[in-house]
């Protein structure tokens, strides 16, 4: 399901227009990118908020209304207010369905109950990364990649090579290196437990 908001052209720029929108609910944003000029916009803050909130608004195409016209972008940068509930400012960029694009998607971990390192090893799953750079056309952008850690045993690590990434995805390297995902770490109390049974052994 893609996400859809409306947003409304501004004209006024500067310092003192911005504060005036959000005093008026509103924030200020730029959508850019594509075929069309850099666009100042103002979108309705407790909306936005909202949708803030979910996951899938950080990972997803969106369908964005200005002034009647839909145009199709991915939010690029949020500004929060350093200690109020509140969104400062928003950047979106146009994407083009035919141009492959580069996002942050999110990663949900399954399979750690089952996984042998906990079950039986007492081990605490750690995630080290909790989002992958990923490059796609639009029609391929996952809301999130899946990690199976139901065969991870105790000491074990997950590597991002070894994750299954979605058809038509591709990963986007940061450096060299095949950086740890996860790693099954053994907690103090079961490793005492572990020591104590092989001292009576």
């Amino acid at each position: 399901m893609q996400i859809e908001f409306k947003a409304t052209k501004r004209d006024a720029q500067g310092t003192g227009a911005s504060r005036r929108l959000r005093r008026a609910g509103r924030i200020p944003g730029i959508l850019y990118g594509g075929a069309g000029e850099t666009q100042p916009v103002s979108m309705d803050h407790n909306e936005l908020y909202h949708l803030l909130r979910k996951e899938a608004f950080h990972a997803s195409v969106l369908s964005i209304e200005v002034d009647g016209a839909k145009q199709n972008a991915v939010l690029r940068d949020v500004q929060w207010h350093p200690f109020k509930q509140q969104v400062l400012h928003l950047d979106f960029q146009r994407i083009a369905a035919g141009e492959k694009m580069h996002l942050k998607v999110p990663l949900h971990f399954v399979g750690a109950d089952v996984a042998p390192a906990v079950k039986l090893g007492g081990c605490m799953i750690s995630h080290t990364i909790n989002e992958l750079d990923v490059q796609c056309l639009p029609k391929d952008l996952p809301e999130f990649i899946e990690v199976d850690l139901s065969a991870l045993e105790a000491g074990q690590s997950v590597h991002v090579s070894q994750i299954k990434l979605p058809a038509g995805v591709e990963l986007v390297q940061h450096g060299e290196g095949d950086p740890v995902v996860a790693t099954a770490l053994l907690v103090k109390g079961a490793a005492e437990a572990e020591g104590e049974g092989e001292q009576q052994a």
